[in-house]
């Protein structure tokens, strides 16, 4: 894809995307059809504002749905103001979760893939509408790349515990595509005014729109990558160097891979301050940071400490910095 193409070519190529991913979910459709998802009972206040459900699904429906989040963000990115960077890696991502989900082998080359035909784009939506919507399309996306990292995650973790190092090499590096993905489907999400953002959509997020505050915790998608890190770490608790020099190509994926999730806490960062700037979180408590930005500065110290020692170049500075703290 384009990425770094002129705003023409750029929107040409998303739009040969979206469309080639519309033909895959009409393929996948024909084999039996999406669940009505909004039929389904929603387990958290989360998942229902950001229209996601979970059950029981088919490698198919799976599948299907997996391609439906990616055809729809696809649409929405024919437009959004996302820096060709974050494109890339976003669409990394969604390419990787479309291999994933339908067991599908690496594409051949581009030039010979044949090109599919571009419907002319839909008569426009206001820009508040569209706004509104791409909150959510990017949060699914987020959504879609944190269960997709957890799996790759979890299947790295038992490979290593059979003794297969090459099959849990490959899946760490399928879990670094997705997490280098999370800021840039968070980017994506928040392409819109931080003015419209306060006005219009962070309220309905907070009592009494809504009965708890909405925050990623509640995510389970979320949790489930979390508790995967946590026991992958558990499996390899050995410091970079320690790793190293026992398995060098594992060391550095390792390492690859919790550096992408440092970069995250990081980003997450900046990307609150141009939203909300020092304002507090709506799911802060009272005990916690004066606003959003130092809680999850906070957030993303206390993982640079844990990986310090894990990583080529660990932030030690903080890691001695929060073990102070502990001792103090």
């Amino acid at each position: 894809m384009a990425t770094h193409a002129r705003p023409v070519e750029r929107t040409l190529a998303l739009r040969q995307a979206a469309a080639a991913a519309f033909e895959l979910v009409a393929a996948l459709s024909a084999l039996a059809p999406a669940l009505a998802g909004e039929g389904l009972p929603a387990e958290s206040i989360s998942q229902s504002f950001f229209r996601v459900r979970e059950g029981e699904l088919s490698d198919q429906q799976a599948a299907l749905h997996g391609v439906l989040v990616v055809h729809r963000a696809l649409e929405d990115l024919c437009e959004a103001p996302l820096s060709g960077a974050d494109l890339a890696l976003e669409a990394t991502g969604m390419r990787q979760a479309v291999l994933d989900l339908t067991g599908a082998a690496p594409g051949a080359d581009p030039d010979s893939i044949p090109l599919v035909a571009v419907p002319e784009p839909a008569a426009r939506a206001s820009m508040e509408s569209v706004w509104s919507a791409r909150w959510l399309i990017g949060h699914q996306v987020h959504v879609l790349f944190n269960i997709c990292a957890a799996v790759a995650v979890a299947d790295a973790t038992r490979h290593l515990r059979h003794g297969d190092g090459d099959a849990a090499l490959s899946r760490l590096a399928d879990a670094t595509t997705y997490v280098r993905g999370f800021p840039a489907a968070m980017t994506h999400a928040s392409t819109v005014p931080a003015d419209y953002y306060m006005a219009a959509i962070r309220h309905t997020m907070a009592p009494p729109s809504v009965d708890v505050p909405l925050s990623g915790r509640q995510h389970r998608g979320y949790k489930l990558f979390r508790a995967a890190m946590k026991d992958l770490l558990s499996a390899v608790p050995d410091s970079y160097e320690q790793l190293a020099a026992r398995a060098p190509q594992l060391a550095e994926t390792r390492s690859a891979l919790l550096e992408a999730d440092i970069v995250d806490g990081e980003r997450h960062v900046t990307l609150a301050y141009s939203m909300v700037h020092l304002h507090r979180s709506i799911a802060q408590k009272p005990e916690g940071p004066d606003n959003a930005v130092a809680e999850l500065r906070n957030m993303r110290h206390r993982r640079a400490a844990q990986y310090a020692s894990l990583i080529r170049f660990g932030d030690h500075y903080v890691a001695g910095a929060v073990a102070g703290l502990r001792h103090s």
